[in-house]
This record gives structure tokens, sequence and C-alpha cells, in this order.
């Protein structure tokens, strides 16, 4: 491993440190980290997708205590995109075409972490066209799409999501941020869920206890990341410095 189970830990503990103060849990940016660590493409799904639960449970609670989660609004969004992400879990995939998409993936992120600044300001001016977005089934549609690459490639979802809430005014930011904490939490766990499944508890299990150190890093980088609500680097930076390792590996997968 080019980094060691050690510094690739300390490289979680920042990852989740940087998102947690944003409200998001890290999945792409894990899974990018893993992928230049050369690790087997079968694991990376499985401990992406726990580090993003344990990251975005403390998050989920506290956008909870005050009062910033719109339930009624949000099951039309989660009411597919959980069974969907436990079946991209479930999906198996040759590495190279899990390569492929997981490059996919992660270069439509980095994308979206570079544009969204603009979409807020969009968003804020000219909302995408109500005639679809308001639509009954523009929610569930979203959610299930979402959800199912979510399982698939072990990313939370919520960096796709939030874009698209944020351009249709779905609601205030702090609102977008905190069901985008909700929906990475339990499409993470579906997608860890189909995943395990897919390997098999064993398999699943030995990749875990192997990394350990890496949960440990995001436990406290979450926390700490929380805490200090990134006073130290303004988000847009944050945002532009993850785009552009995020693209780097997209890159390096697609075209290496």
């Amino acid at each position: 491993m080019a980094f060691g189970i050690f510094g690739l830990a300390l490289l979680f503990a920042l990852t989740a440190a940087l998102y947690a103060s944003v409200g998001f849990g890290g999945g792409s940016t894990y899974i990018a980290l893993l992928a230049l660590a050369e690790l087997d493409y079968r694991a990376l799904p499985v401990i992406a997708l726990l580090c993003n639960i344990i990251v975005v449970t403390g998050g989920t609670l506290r956008f909870q205590w005050r009062g910033l989660i719109d339930w009624p609004k949000i099951w039309p969004i989660l009411l597919l995109s959980v069974p969907a992400a436990w079946l991209g879990g479930r999906m198996v995939l040759e590495q190279q075409s899990f390569m492929l998409l997981l490059g996919l993936s992660l270069a439509a992120a980095g994308l979206l972490l570079i544009v969204e600044p603009f979409i807020k300001r969009a968003g804020s001016e000219d909302p995408l066209d109500r005639r679809w977005t308001g639509h009954r089934l523009f929610a569930p549609a979203t959610g299930t799409g979402i959800g199912f690459l979510s399982g698939m490639v072990g990313i939370g979802g919520g960096i796709f999501l939030a874009p698209i809430l944020l351009l249709t005014r779905w609601s205030d930011s702090r609102r977008i941020a905190a069901t985008a904490s909700v929906f990475i939490l339990v499409n993470s766990i579906a997608g860890l869920s189909g995943q395990l499944m897919k390997s098999g508890l064993s398999s699943g299990g030995e990749a875990i206890l192997a990394y350990w150190p890496l949960f440990v890093g995001v436990l406290l980088g979450g926390q700490i990341g929380s805490i200090l609500a990134s006073k130290a680097l303004p988000e847009i930076w944050i945002r532009r410095l993850t785009a552009l390792l995020i693209l780097y590996v997209a890159v390096r997968i697609l075209w290496g």
C-alpha cells in the first residue's frame, strides 16, 4: 500500500473532518484514496460506506436536534432510494466494469463540487422548470437513481442529491444539508448491507478488521470537523481541493 495503513488513516481523518464540517460523509474521497492505495476493488465500497455511516451518524443527530430534518418532506426521496441502494450493493461487477463506473462517478462528483457554488446562485434566481421538478414522481425517481449508484460504487449519494435540491430550490441550504446527511446515512446502511450480502459476511468482516485504523480515523476526524465547523478554511476551498483530488483519481482510473 502506497500510503501505509496509518498514513491512509490520517488522510481519512482529515477527509472526515472537512466533510463533517459541511454536512457530508466523504464517501467519494474515501473511494478515491482507496483507489490510489490500490486496494482490492471489491473491498472499496464496504470500507467507504462504513466510513460514511460513522461520519454522518453524528451529523444527522445534530440536524435532528436542531429541528432541520423535515421528515414528511424527506420520505418521498428515501422511499425507493433505500431498496435501490441495497440492490446496487448486491450487483456483481467485474473489476473493469466497476472501475469504469467508479471513474465516471468520481468525475461527476468532482465536477459537481466545482459547479455547486454556481448552482446555488442559479437556484436562488432561476429554479428549474416546476412542471417536472414539482411532479410527485420527481423526488422518488431522483432518490432511486442516486441510491442505486450509491450502493454499487460505495458513495453515499449526498454529493449528487444536494446540487439537485439546491437548483430546484427544494428548501433552504441548511435543510438541504440535513436532507443530504439523512440520505447518505440510510443509503450507506442499505448499500453496505447489499455489499456484505454479495461478498459474504466473512469476507466483508475481514476487510473491516484489516482496515480498522481507517474507521478510528474517520470517527475522530468527524468529531473534530463537527466541532470546528471548518473555521480554518472556507467551505469553497474545501470543495475545490476535494474536487481536484477526486478528478485526479477519476482521470487515473479512466485513462490509467
